[in-house]
């Protein structure tokens, strides 16, 4: 019998393990609904040292942020109507700050860079199967875990390569067919290097995860689909957040580092 991956051979079953415990999903509340939500669903703001309000795609920036998890439509209403101006001075405590007429367009190229950067950073570790004759070929065997598409893919490639992917997961009539990215194949292209860039495949869970981040940020900002994702995330097949115990900041509304 075959060894799993990276597994050492032990007399103790994995049913004689202690179960992990379930860690806690970190939540933030949104300033402008007061809503609680998942890290992954929310935006961080952060503010430069001249006081110039920017988004923080990753939210990795130093210094105090704060949160928004509305669409980008209910975000352009709230700086048109001065709410999310009021919203920020609150947060803020009163800081001198200048919010750009365009932030929604900064957050939502931000959140595009972000997505299209971690696809890049997945492909050169090898996580990445393109082409639409091996990404069918991957998924027939069940390599591939999370499928997805160009925007302006053709149905009947999307067709062809989800039935591949149901076979291969032994998911015929599912309807599981991959997600439709909100990026065209000239952004999946440029970002990647490749040449028309129309479908891609991930191997691996753990790169399926981490592109789920910065992707799912994206799909809830634009007010798109929620992704479809390996088990485990809020998809076909897995646990939503609600399945999960929350953890909230004892000031959820204002951080004070980019975590």
């Amino acid at each position: 019998m075959r060894n799993p991956h990276n597994e050492t051979l032990s007399a103790q079953g994995p049913q004689d393990r202690p179960a992990k415990p379930e860690k806690a999903l970190p939540e933030r509340k949104c300033i402008l609904s007061a809503r609680h939500d998942g890290r992954d669903t929310l935006v961080r703001l952060a503010v430069s040292p001249d006081g110039l309000v920017l988004p923080d795609p990753l939210a990795r920036a130093p210094g105090r942020g704060a949160w928004i998890g509305v669409s980008r439509a209910d975000l352009e209403i709230a700086l048109g109507n001065g709410k999310l101006k009021g919203a920020l001075a609150r947060a803020f405590k009163g800081a001198p700050l200048t919010i750009p007429a365009d932030l929604a367009d900064r957050i939502e190229q931000g959140l595009k860079r972000a997505t299209l950067d971690r696809l890049g950073i997945e492909l050169r570790a090898g996580n990445l199967v393109l082409g639409t004759e091996k990404i069918a070929q991957s998924a027939r065997s069940g390599a591939i875990v999370w499928l997805a598409h160009a925007s302006d893919a053709k149905a009947d490639g999307v067709g062809k390569l989800a039935q591949a992917w149901r076979v291969g997961e032994m998911a015929e009539g599912s309807g599981m067919a991959g997600i439709i990215l909100p990026l065209d194949r000239a952004a999946l292209s440029v970002a990647l290097g490749r040449d028309n860039v129309v479908h891609l495949g991930v191997t691996d869970a753990g790169a399926a995860e981490r592109i789920a981040g910065p992707l799912d940020r994206l799909m809830h900002f634009i007010g798109a689909a929620a992704p479809e994702g390996p088990p485990g995330r809020d998809s076909p097949g897995g646990p939503t957040p609600a399945d999960a115990p929350a953890a909230h900041a004892a000031n959820d509304d204002l951080d004070t580092k980019g975590e």
